[in-house]
């Protein structure tokens, strides 16, 4: 069989994955699910160095993720430099105190105690690395016309997973940190006015005592329906 292909006037390639007998498909799934189920979101970092070919490798990993007309409408901005991450810091803890104080709802500030958050982030100066992803509304040509992706928000979604779940299979830690509203990532970081930022990830290793609060995830049957 050809490797490539002609269909359409674009080029294919032919895809193949081994088949897996049953109970190797039920061992791996089940394997993957419990790696996954140690994943936690981590607070508490170390500043120990992490090597920048494993960053460039989960970013990599979530490049991988599918995407509209595969489009691949994503930036990940990875920053190392401390003065940047100061200022950073300094920019999110402004608008995080902001929404603990006013914008949030009593019924939003009751479900965050049990996870003991507030508005001080010294993990965005602590962690060896963020990586901070921003989505690409649209592109624009070398005249500065407009070119559409599709399901940006969708396709980002599910980069972050991937990077994500890439994090966490390499022996480190994340945080999924949304400081509302995130504006001010784009003016530090000098991005193009076709990219919004959409996360703000802290990557590194936990700290030497890490504690976690002790959570428990919904069962299988409160977040499926099998038809």
């Amino acid at each position: 069989m050809a490797d490539k292909k002609i269909i359409d006037n674009y080029p294919y390639i032919h895809y193949n994955t081994p088949v897996l007998s049953e109970p190797e498909m039920i061992e791996r799934s089940l394997s993957f699910y419990e790696i996954m189920d140690r994943r936690r979101s981590v607070r508490e970092f170390s500043d120990r160095s992490v090597p920048k070919a494993v960053i460039e490798n989960l970013i990599k990993t979530a490049s991988t993720a599918p995407s509209g007309a595969h489009k691949q409408p994503w930036t990940f901005c990875v920053i190392e430099n401390p003065e940047i991450k100061k200022q950073i810091r300094i920019a999110a803890e402004q608008e995080e105190l902001q929404s603990y104080e006013s914008r949030m709802s009593s019924d939003w500030l009751d479900d965050l105690k049990p996870l003991g958050t507030d508005w001080h982030k010294p993990f965005l100066e602590t962690a060896p690395y963020l990586i901070v992803v921003f989505k690409r509304s649209y592109e624009l040509d070398v005249d500065g016309n407009k070119k559409t992706n599709y399901y940006v928000q969708e396709s980002v979604g599910i980069a972050v997973g991937f990077l994500l779940s890439a994090i966490h299979n390499a022996g480190l830690v994340s945080l999924t940190h949304t400081p509302s509203p995130m504006n001010f990532l784009t003016k530090t970081l000098k991005r193009p006015i076709n990219e919004k930022p959409f996360l703000l990830i802290p990557v590194g290793y936990p700290a030497e005592d890490c504690w976690v609060p002790d959570i428990q995830r919904k069962d299988l049957a409160a977040i499926s329906v099998f038809y």
